[in-house]
């Protein structure tokens, strides 16, 4: 009764708010304007900003106009123990398998604010990492119950966390222009995997994969539990077996490029200076990826990444010198993290080809084409890993400022009257969020995640409801510049464009 209590006041609140005019109005329900041919030929640049690791409901889930936290039932956030039985309230916030001081123990079963009373952790501070792989997820969402995510995690009642978003400079953006409110990533799992969703909409392989590294699963399809995985999630967090391959030998979880950068070092022939420093990569990929696609049709495209000049540097680097502090969070380090470089991981894109050096480039160099207003078409912008947002790596704000004062930037530069900028996240980060995915196929859709669209053709103060996942992005690209269509791209994804009008 109480929890009904409390998210009614939360709904009351946002409802007098939004009557009373605190917050920008939101006009949710405007028809979609015409957006054929003619309409689409108006964007000569689309421009995608990923982040990282944050549910819908985690930061927009106060946002008026869209489905959030005020509209989320019982049924939707209770969460359940191992056996099914309804939590008596959330697990503690695990720090190893101990709880965590800073937070509240014995919290309610139902969402709880982060960085309100009485935990106060604002959004310049970072929280610890939660557990966010393609078989725990799919567990978590429970055939769309969204009721397992506490009992999985192994951050406790962090799962259940959200903010305030509108503090965030981003969240001013999407009040101007437009906020996606059902927007899901485009696979089950992790950023590693959804960053390949973002350029192929497609799952790596290493069809050579021994059996006995590839994932064991129970008869409903969720990864076993290891053994002393404690009998309740109030006991500690869960323990599981193995889950980075699948069982007919799909890349799901993070793994090593063969190409630098990467955490394994490059073959030097039998150098004895690189003893033990071998390890396994992933065989280079061989899917078409909407780079081939681009080029195909000779469309200007490029992937930019933070912190990657640098780590080219690095991996070229002898042994003796630190050449991890690139890919470590420390002070003064960029924090290049290098599963977030999906072609790096494909054969068209190796070391010395032309398309490496045409298409894979530094952040300094997305800047400097903005200034010029030569940015290529299609740009796609990963931050170095101190900008993205990702729990445990970095706090909320200091990527969100990051990426507003680079959408100021585009916007202050010669491409804007000609750019459609979509910001959006890879993953959920093992946050819940209330809505249940879709249901396509066995990769996904997963978790639902902000994505804002800004550009002079965007709606104005406007909640866009169409159904949205990270394969939306590549049938926008698709469909605006006439490409082959990638196999993956789910048919029945939203493309886009009903967030924009081109009547002006």
């Amino acid at each position: 009764m109480a929890q009904s209590r409390a998210l009614r006041g939360l709904r009351r609140g946002v409802r007098l708010a939004t009557m009373a005019g605190f917050l920008a109005p939101i006009a949710c329900t405007v028809p979609a304007a015409p957006s054929g041919r003619a309409g689409l030929s108006r964007i000569d640049h689309i421009i995608v900003i990923y982040a990282e690791n944050r549910s819908f409901d985690n930061l927009y889930g106060l946002f008026p106009g869209a489905s959030g936290l005020a509209d989320a039932t019982p049924a939707q956030y209770t969460q359940v123990d191992r056996d099914g039985r309804t939590l008596s309230h959330l697990p503690p916030v695990w720090k190893g398998n101990e709880p965590d001081p800073a937070f509240p123990r014995d919290l309610p079963n139902r969402p709880f604010r982060i960085d309100g009373p009485p935990i106060n952790l604002p959004l310049t501070e970072r929280t610890r990492d939660l557990v966010h792989k393609y078989y725990q997820q799919q567990e978590q969402i429970d055939g769309g119950r969204n009721d397992r995510f506490a009992e999985v995690s192994d951050a406790g009642a962090l799962t259940m966390g959200y903010y305030d978003g509108s503090k965030l400079p981003m969240w001013k953006w999407a009040q101007e222009y437009t906020l996606a409110d059902n927007f899901f990533m485009g696979a089950f799992g992790d950023s590693y995997l959804n960053h390949f969703w973002l350029i192929c909409a497609c799952t790596p392989a290493d069809p050579a994969m021994p059996p006995a590294k590839r994932a064991q699963l129970e008869a409903n399809g969720w990864l076993k539990r290891a053994a002393g995985s404690p009998p309740s999630a109030l006991d500690g967090p869960a323990l599981f077996t193995a889950g980075e391959f699948t069982p007919d030998g799909y890349s799901v979880t993070n793994q090593q490029a063969a190409y630098q950068p990467s955490r394994v070092p490059p073959d030097r022939g039998g150098d004895p200076r690189y003893a033990g420093m071998s390890g396994y990569t992933l065989p280079p990929q061989t899917m078409k990826t909407i780079g081939d696609t681009l080029s195909a049709k000779g469309i200007s495209w490029a992937w930019y990444a933070g912190g990657w000049d640098l780590a080219l540097k690095d991996g070229m680097q002898d042994p003796a010198a630190k050449r991890q502090v690139i890919y470590n969070n420390e002070p003064g380090s960029p924090y290049f993290v290098v599963h977030h470089q999906p072609f790096n991981y494909f054969a068209r894109f190796a070391p010395g080809t032309a398309d490496r050096a045409e298409h894979l480039k530094d952040y300094t160099d997305m800047v400097a084409a903005i200034d010029r207003g030569d940015l290529p078409q299609v740009a796609l912008y990963k931050p170095a890993g101190r900008f993205n947002e990702h729990p445990g790596n970095t706090d909320v704000m200091s990527g969100d400022i990051h990426i507003s004062e680079l959408v100021a930037r585009i916007k202050a530069s010669p491409i804007w009257s000609s750019s459609v900028i979509i910001v959006t996240y890879d993953e959920n980060g093992g946050f819940w969020d209330h809505v249940a995915p879709p249901k396509a196929d066995r990769w996904g859709p997963g978790t639902r995640i902000p994505a804002i669209i800004i550009s002079p053709f965007a709606r104005r103060g406007y909640v866009d409801h169409t159904s949205y996942d990270t394969t939306s992005i590549l049938k926008l690209i698709t469909r605006r510049f006439d490409l082959e269509p990638l196999p993956g791209v789910r048919a029945n994804a939203g493309d886009l464009t009903a967030a924009f009008d081109f009547g002006g």
